[in-house]
């Protein structure tokens, strides 16, 4: 297994939902065709990796059975693989993570970071892949949101350093650690907001990172303004984009998106704006 793959900026990670209730795009990629399909559209479109994905992480979404995850992954995976794809699995079990490395993904995107399944550090450890490690505060259901904070950007570094710190001691080499403040998750609009602003602290953890901000609640809330109702999610595409930039700007080592071609865009504008400073400062 490589080690973390690596671009010369900002990579773009194209989102295949292979589930019938996300709340983005559920039921639009659900069949094993489609999905593939999608995905290699996303590479089309300028997608660096795509991010397959069986299970809703969406607040109140129910669980999924392992089988049912299975088989709704590793198809997708295989398929996407046997076309070049640079695939991350997006799961919270062991076993859809080990199947799926084993079907060519080539790293892992837990958004629990490990915390949902003990197995999960010891079979990424073992298969030496890479590791994305997300803030989590438990399962978005009931009254487990768990959304209340003092400090966020501190809270959320404290607690990614700590879920850092477990995972480097299960043998996942600290190379292979990407951290993801987890957006979204256990979270209000303001905590997005100002996690985003200050980006250069996560990036202090010493771990690429990635922004997972793609058609998210907050973005609703920013364009709906005070009174009015947020957009759909598939109208949050341009605000979506933006924060691609201003993340790629701060030195995101990724972003995942679910439409990729402005996102693309925005980020290659970013990386020439700094190339434009340092060919200035060079001089």
């Amino acid at each position: 297994m490589s080690g973390l793959p690596a671009w010369d900026r900002c990579a773009v990670m194209g989102v295949v939902n292979v589930t019938p209730d996300s709340f983005s795009d559920g039921g639009r990629w659900f069949d094993t065709t489609a999905a593939v399909k999608h995905g290699l559209d996303l590479v089309a479109e300028g997608a660096d990796l795509v991010d397959v994905g069986g299970e809703s992480t969406r607040p109140g979404a129910t669980r999924v059975d392992e089988a049912e995850e299975l088989k709704r992954v590793i198809p997708v995976v295989r398929g996407l693989a046997s076309e070049g794809v640079t695939i991350s699995v997006d799961t919270m079990r062991s076993s859809v993570a080990e199947r799926a490395l084993a079907a060519g993904a080539a790293l892992v995107n837990d958004v629990s970071g490990g915390l949902a399944d003990p197995a999960m550090i010891p079979v990424v450890a073992d298969a030496g892949a890479p590791f994305v490690v997300m803030h989590w505060r438990g399962f978005l259901e009931g009254g487990n949101i768990q959304g209340r904070y003092e400090d966020v950007v501190s809270e959320v570094v404290d607690e990614l350093r700590a879920r850092v710190g477990a995972v480097l001691e299960g043998g996942i080499a600290a190379d292979r650690i990407v951290v993801d403040p987890g957006l979204g998750f256990s979270k209000q609009a303001e905590h997005d907001l100002t996690l985003l602003a200050h980006l250069d602290r996560l990036l202090d953890i010493g771990h690429p990172v990635l922004v997972a901000a793609s058609r998210k609640r907050f973005l609703g809330r920013v364009l709906a303004g005070p009174e009015g109702a947020p957009p759909p999610a598939r109208e949050r595409d341009a605000a979506t984009a933006a924060v691609s930039a201003l993340a790629a700007h701060q030195g995101a080592w990724a972003v995942r998106v679910h439409e990729v071609r402005a996102t693309a865009d925005a980020v290659r504008v970013a990386q020439a704006v700094e190339g434009a400073r340092a060919a200035e400062g060079a001089q």
